[in-house]
């Protein structure tokens, strides 16, 4: 849309947040199901619904009495989180998740490494939906952090002045990159991420698209190396902060302070996440923007009207691979320039980019605060 061409990079042409549409054809087939499509809809919704009341009882609930028992206690809820967040994918529509382990060199076969993160191990993945967060939740029930970040000033990005400096993507002057935005807006300067705070899985899907946490909104938080450290489970980080409509990988805040290359406290395992293009039969699974009320039900029933298999595929970088790894190489992957504190994220940017085939856009969780802000606006 015209009207939002501002938030394109300009390097890449991409608009990473709004949400896509199927292209323009014939939709008769899929206005004939929409009856059919609305009753499986609420069928399928209402089974959601009562799954989560499930998940507060017994998870978040009954296994309290088992807590003082940590190992007990693990196990219960892991094998309940698994059940319930796997049905749950089963019931919006996606019946079968691709996972393909991938090592960076080519010909190397990786089928033979093990991607099992152990407490206090950090896996990193761009964020898109909602969708991943339950896979996450189904496959190693982590503990999933979100940023506290320093206030951010998002007035100046409706101020005339030059595009957005970053833009890690290519700059060739034709095609998509040439798109150029009728009113451009200045750089909104990337926030200072202040620590992280614990968030639960229910919390964390109602959280899904919006913007992280502001330092007045929050009382307590905590460093990562802190929680990392205390941590009996794997940890989750999604350095973008926040979800785009994954056609582009955001600008990772810098998330991860004062580490080294190859890290050497934790294992880090790297993820990409990618969604098929919506059609007129099937919606997108992105989900960057917000629903107005009950976050993200609206999303979860237009997905659970859908009378065709959704997909999604998963891919892992082998642990040989990653950052972790002692035959990792900074000079290879980081971009020269970058900031010694953020050599990690800037790394897991790249490789993430690298085994998704993404292309990664200037713009990160600040420009999307600013396009929530001129979105909300619109529809008034």
């Amino acid at each position: 849309m015209e009207k939002f061409s501002a938030y394109r990079d300009p390097g890449t042409g991409i608009q990473p947040f709004l949400t896509p549409v199927p292209p323009v054809s014939s939709d008769l087939l899929a206005n004939a199901l929409l009856p059919i499509g609305y009753i499986v809809g609420v069928l399928r919704t209402v089974l959601i619904l009562a799954l989560g009341l499930v998940y507060v009882i017994l998870v978040s609930g009954l296994c309290t009495l088992v807590s003082p028992i940590r190992p007990l206690y693990r196990v219960v809820t892991r094998i309940l989180t698994a059940v319930i967040a796997r049905t749950v994918l089963l019931l919006v529509g996606i019946w079968w998740i691709p996972v393909v382990l991938v090592h960076r060199k080519r010909g190397y076969t990786a089928e033979s490494e093990l991607w099992n993160p152990a407490a206090g191990d950090v896996i990193v993945s761009n964020w898109a939906s909602w969708v991943e967060v339950l896979w996450l939740a189904f496959r190693y029930n982590p503990i999933f952090l979100l940023p506290v970040c320093e206030n951010v000033d998002i007035t100046a990005s409706s101020r005339s002045s030059t595009p957005i400096a970053s833009t890690p993507g290519r700059r060739t002057g034709t095609g998509s990159a040439a798109i150029s935005s009728p009113a451009a807006r200045v750089a909104i300067p990337r926030a200072d991420v202040l620590g992280f705070m614990e968030v639960s899985l229910l919390n964390l899907l109602a959280l899904t698209g919006t913007i992280p946490a502001m330092r007045q909104d929050v009382v307590e938080y905590r460093s990562f190396e802190d929680i990392r450290r205390g941590a009996d489970r794997p940890v989750v980080v999604f350095p973008e902060c926040t979800t785009s409509n994954g056609r582009g990988l955001l600008r990772f805040a810098e998330v991860f302070p004062r580490l080294s290359l190859p890290v050497k406290e934790f294992q880090v395992f790297v993820m990409c996440v990618r969604y098929d293009p919506p059609t007129p039969l099937s919606p997108t699974v992105s989900h960057s923007i917000t629903s107005s009320r009950l976050n993200p039900l609206p999303h979860i029933f237009k997905l659970a009207s859908t009378l065709v298999p959704l997909s999604l595929s998963i891919r892992l970088l082998a642990p040989s691979a990653s950052p972790s790894s002692g035959s990792f190489l900074a000079s290879a992957i980081t971009v020269p320039g970058s900031k010694n504190d953020n050599v990690l994220a800037e790394a897991c940017a790249a490789l993430i980019a690298e085994i998704g085939k993404m292309k990664r856009v200037g713009m990160g969780w600040e420009d999307k605060a600013a396009f929530l802000k001129f979105y909300g606006g619109k529809r008034k």
